[in-house]
């Protein structure tokens, strides 16, 4: 990236607009039949209908309408009741028809805004113009082969829905955030599974730069088909500093289309940039206005999960920390395991400390995905259960007993527990022996705590935890400790 005096670049303002292209997780595809599935072998998802043979009629898929509809409540949008869809023109050759049946005068959302966390702790408002439905295009090849580029039309026809913010972002963190945030939402809603790397969710972003304080846009260039979050922000950098550099030149921006390449971070002039007469939309001859009501959105707002805000919200009423309430909420199926666990324990922090520590570090270490876990929450909280009665000590309960309940994970943890020997003694006679070894390990250091040199006591607890293999009461041994150093 090409940096930028910090003088030169502090009198301007960033813009920036994202469109956001979500494949939709349907059967089949938005207008036919044909199968939507990813990962078919090339052009075996295609049909008549899908590939526009004269005498085919496209018939509107049910489930799309409901998705957009449930990401459209999801965003605060309000749903437009009288839908109609269009046709866009243009060349290229993955898209078999010449045309994209798509939305443009009216679109299914309008309005709607998605709430940002920022790092330095602030929240936004990000605003979104509309959600609009469309078809896929297909997919080009072009390593595939040494002379030709290669078409696949698998994708051709596959349901999207198109997320267009207003310019309201000032950052590549926003940006970054805003995708982070619509990536949640749509795996929440269960309608894509937002993997940018296998294009199922993909970005383009437009991009200007104005004087600060001016109130008029400056031109755009667009970036297409950004394919991870952090290329998105990385192109944003970019842009802002190269249109920066060239206003300071004495130039001009021109609105382009623009190519970014991940291994430069660098954009490249794809094709001068198309305005919406250049694509002569015109009203969908083939496909009635789709008329909607407001029982059906009710109704299918009732549908809706627990989103992502609202659980975030929730962890912190609870007395989670903002860190543990946002990776928790991160990612759906650790939510949710989350939740069945502190339905049996209303030890809120000890369970998000537990998924945290423990839980996270396994399944990082193991590249294991919460699914993966075997363990039931139901299970797991016994282990929360058995710390808050003093029974085992945070360490043994994180290093020894929940390797233990992921080998056997049939057993109870009390079970368990008891099998390893890991329960706390409560027999004094036990303890004393303990401190009074310690002590006598290290009488030169007894002096010392008797000179004022309080800090020695970790030392005895340590070899005391040592000895007795961490089942003592660490509280209560401590407060024992300095009684029996003080009758000295």
């Amino acid at each position: 990236m090409t940096l930028l005096p910090v003088e030169i670049a502090g009198k301007y303002e960033l813009v920036v607009g994202l469109e956001v292209h979500a494949q939709l997780s349907t059967l089949s595809k938005s207008f036919s039949s044909d199968s939507a599935a990813f990962g078919g072998e090339p052009n075996h998802h295609i049909s008549a209908i899908s590939l526009g043979h004269p005498g085919t009629l496209p018939r509107i898929n049910k489930r799309m309408v409901e998705y957009a509809v449930k990401m459209g409540l999801a965003c605060n949008c309000t749903i437009n009741l009288k839908n109609s869809f269009a046709r866009k023109n243009y060349f290229y050759a993955d898209l078999p028809k010449g045309y994209q049946i798509t939305q443009d005068q009216a679109p299914i959302c309008l309005g709607g805004s998605v709430l940002v966390r920022l790092a330095n702790g602030t929240t936004k408002d990000l605003a979104i113009h509309h959600i609009h439905m469309e078809e896929d295009a297909g997919k080009s090849m072009h390593d595939n082969h040494h002379e030709d580029s290669l078409i696949d039309l698998n994708r051709a026809g596959v349901p999207l829905i198109e997320i267009v913010s207003e310019p309201d972002m000032r950052s590549a963190e926003e940006a970054g955030q805003f995708l982070t945030e619509i990536r949640k939402l749509l795996r929440y809603l269960d309608i894509c599974d937002g993997n940018m790397e296998e294009g199922s969710m993909r970005c383009d972003a437009n991009i200007s730069v104005r004087l600060k304080g001016a109130t008029e846009y400056g031109n755009r260039c667009e970036v297409k088909n950004l394919n991870s979050i952090r290329n998105v922000q990385r192109a944003i950098e970019h842009e802002f500093a190269r249109q920066v550099k060239v206003i300071e030149a004495g130039g001009r921006i021109d609105q382009n289309t623009l190519n970014f390449n991940a291994d430069t971070g660098e954009t490249s002039v794809l094709r001068s940039k198309e305005m919406a007469n250049d694509y002569r939309y015109f009203p969908e001859p083939d496909l009635m206005p789709l008329v909607l009501d407001n029982a059906y959105v009710e109704n299918i707002r009732k549908t809706l999960p627990v989103l992502p805000n609202q659980l975030y919200k929730k962890y912190i009423d609870l007395g989670l920390s903002d860190y543990d309430a946002s990776v928790i909420t991160a990612d759906k199926e650790v939510a949710l395991y989350f939740e069945e666990l502190i339905k049996h324990t209303a030890n809120y922090k000890a369970a998000a400390h537990l998924m945290m520590g423990a839980v996270k570090s396994h399944l990082n270490e193991t590249g294991l995905h919460i699914t993966d876990l075997h363990i039931e929450p139901a299970i797991l909280v016994g282990l929360i259960k058995l710390v808050d009665a003093g029974a085992i000590n945070n360490t043994n309960a994180s290093h020894k007993l929940f390797p233990a309940l992921l080998k056997s994970p049939g057993k109870t943890a009390e079970e368990l527990a008891t099998e390893l020997n890991l329960l706390i003694t409560t027999d004094g006679e036990d303890v004393s022996k303990y401190i009074h070894d310690a002590l006598a390990k290290y009488p030169d250091k007894v002096v010392e705590y008797q000179k004022g040199k309080k800090g020695v006591l970790g030392l005895f607890m340590g070899e005391i935890m040592k000895s007795s293999k961490g089942k003592i009461d660490p509280q209560a041994t401590n407060q024992l400790l300095i009684k029996e150093l003080e009758s000295k």
